[in-house]
């Protein structure tokens, strides 16, 4: 599972940081275009909010993948043995059952629905499925570390999603 995990992280942050570096320039662009050029390009507009999207639910399960998520761990800061396990066991439950529903579910039932549909976005033409096929595939991503964190969890071996990796704990 490790070496799965190894390979989704660096596959995750490399479309990750390519995504970033494009959108940097679409957005320079922009800029170049409306105030240099005195003619905005609605091409790289469009291009760069949807790579935000993109960027944005990538980034997101990335960053839970990697436990530097925005956490609340006020309650379970406190908590250990047991009560600890069992409490990152639930919160990786309830990520996973929203994942499952609202990103997997909804999400692919709203990509389905908008091929179905044929809508295109307005100035690139491309299907706006494929755009919000950012959500599912996020969702998926999100319920990949899910089991990954439940496994560690259950085995004794690893930690929940608010909490270091076993391996970096020691810093």
């Amino acid at each position: 599972m490790k070496a799965l995990t190894n390979i989704v992280n660096k596959m995750l942050s490399t479309v990750t940081v390519l995504v970033f570096a494009v959108l940097v320039v679409c957005v320079v662009w922009q800029v170049v275009s409306r105030f240099i050029l005195g003619q905005p390009s609605t091409v790289t507009d469009e291009m760069a909010r949807f790579m935000f999207m993109w960027i944005g639910l990538i980034g997101a399960a990335y960053t839970l993948g990697q436990r530097r998520h925005l956490a609340i761990d006020l309650l379970t800061g406190s908590l250990v043995g047991r009560t600890k396990q069992l409490s990152d066991l639930f919160i990786t439950l309830a990520i996973a059952v929203f994942a499952i529903t609202i990103m997997l579910y909804g999400g692919y039932n709203l990509v389905a629905k908008t091929l179905s549909t044929g809508q295109v976005s307005p100035a690139l033409r491309i299907p706006m499925g494929y755009v919000y096929a950012a959500i599912p595939f996020s969702g998926a991503v999100i319920l990949f570390y899910c089991v990954e964190f439940a496994i560690g969890l259950i085995n004794g071996t690893g930690t929940g999603p608010n909490d270091k990796p076993v391996e970096d704990a020691a810093e």
